[in-house]
This record gives C-alpha cells, sequence and structure tokens, in this order.
C-alpha cells in the first residue's frame, strides 16, 4: 500500500529540492503556515526519505524521492508484523497504578479494559498529567474517570497494512494505536503499533517484534 502524500506534503518535498538547504521556518513562511503546523509534515516526509535534516543547518532531498520508492519499505507489510505487546490497565485501577505502568514500562500510553478483559479505551500520559497537577487526591481517582473511551479511540487491526497504521497516526497527530482484534464478538487488545516502531523497520534497524498473544497487565 502506498503512502499517498498530500498536496502541502509535496509542496514541501518540491521546495526542499529547489531551496535546500531551508529550514522549517523558511518552508513555513513560504507555504503561509506556522511552523507547528508543519511539524508532522516534515517528520512523515524525513521518516519516508523524501527529506533529511540536518540540526542547525536544515532540510535537504532525502534519498527517496518519489513516494512510491519510499513506501516500497511496508510493502505486504501488515501491523501484526511490527507490533509489539499490549500493556493494559485496568478500569478499576488507580491513577497511581496507571502513572507507575507508564514509567516502568516506558510507554507514553496504556490500554485499558474492564475485568473481563475487553478492550474499553486507552489513557495517555497526557489524561493523567491534566487531572494529577493540582489535585492532592487525584492519585486515587479510578483509570474510568479519566480514559477515553471507546468509539472515541483510533485502533487498527493486526491484518490492517502497516503503512495504513502510519497513515492513520500522522492524520490524527498520534504516537501510538491500541491494535485490537475480535474474538468471538468480544473485542481485545491485541498489541500496540507506535511511530518509532515502523520508522525503525522503514531505517531497516529494528526487527519486527515476535508476535504476542498475551501482554503486560497492571
Amino acid at each position: 500500500m502506498a503512502i499517498e502524500l498530500t498536496a502541502r506534503q509535496s509542496e514541501i518535498v518540491r521546495l526542499v529540492e529547489l531551496h535546500a538547504p531551508i529550514t522549517g521556518e523558511q518552508l513555513a513562511g513560504m507555504l503561509g503556515v506556522s511552523r507547528p503546523t508543519l511539524r508532522s509534515d516534515l517528520a512523515l516526509l524525513v521518516m519516508l526519505g523524501l527529506i533529511d535534516a540536518k540540526p542547525k543547518v536544515g532540510y535537504f532531498p532525502g534519498p527517496a524521492r518519489t513516494a512510491r520508492t519510499a513506501s516500497q519499505g511496508l510493502a505486504g507489510c501488515k501491523v501484526k508484523d511490527v507490533m509489539a505487546v499490549p500493556v493494559s490497565v485496568g478500569e478499576h485501577s488507580s491513577v497511581h497504578d496507571a502513572v507507575v505502568a507508564l514509567f516502568t514500562e516506558n510507554v507514553e500510553e496504556l490500554i485499558v479494559v474492564d475485568r473481563e478483559q475487553r478492550f474499553t479505551g486507552i489513557v495517555t500520559a497526557k489524561d493523567l498529567l491534566k487531572v494529577t497537577v493540582g489535585g492532592a487526591d487525584a492519585s486515587a481517582l479510578p483509570v474510568s474517570l479519566v480514559m477515553t473511551r471507546v468509539p472515541n479511540v483510533v485502533t487498527v487491526s493486526p491484518e490492517d497494512d502497516a503503512a495504513e497504521a502510519l497513515r492513520l497516526m500522522f492524520a490524527h497527530e498520534l504516537d501510538c494505536l491500541p491494535v485490537v482484534r475480535e474474538r468471538n464478538g468480544v473485542r481485545e487488545a491485541a498489541g500496540r503499533v507506535t511511530v518509532r516502531h515502523i520508522a525503525g523497520l522503514l531505517a531497516g534497524s529494528l526487527q519486527p517484534p515476535a508476535p504476542h498473544e498475551g501482554g503486560r497487565s497492571w
């Protein structure tokens, strides 16, 4: 599955080829947008190899000059080939337990499950920070009060294309997606896929994790 560039992303590639080295601020000025607006576009283009970035210098043309060439690294790759084990927390668990899990597992979000281990949503580091700052008793609150619930969660299935997972992450400005499958009519967490996993696969520096039936729960 090829990743189709937006009109703005294609224009960024063109401008970089014409004016390299060029800074993000200069690109933003030429496109009439703010620098933060371009952040996800630039990150995607660097990851795909369409442009390259050098600290304190700017952006240069990358090794892959077309979307077709760039997407070949993910051709035939499924989410199940690159996903990592799910790190989950129960709805009934406390905010304190969730914070401990984030730091212990070195992740930015936790998959939330109910007592029957059914997937019900996610809770992120940002969610937990919002509730704990200035709230002396917040650590004792249940995760169910601060989580984002289904259907307001973007997910993928193990059989989805890895390229589609990457597209969804950039479209929704997310760093990680829960991988969810249905078994006997019940939605359960199968894993998680991150921008870092896919970037490593594209760069050839990361071996796809072995499939895991289980995961880590808190």
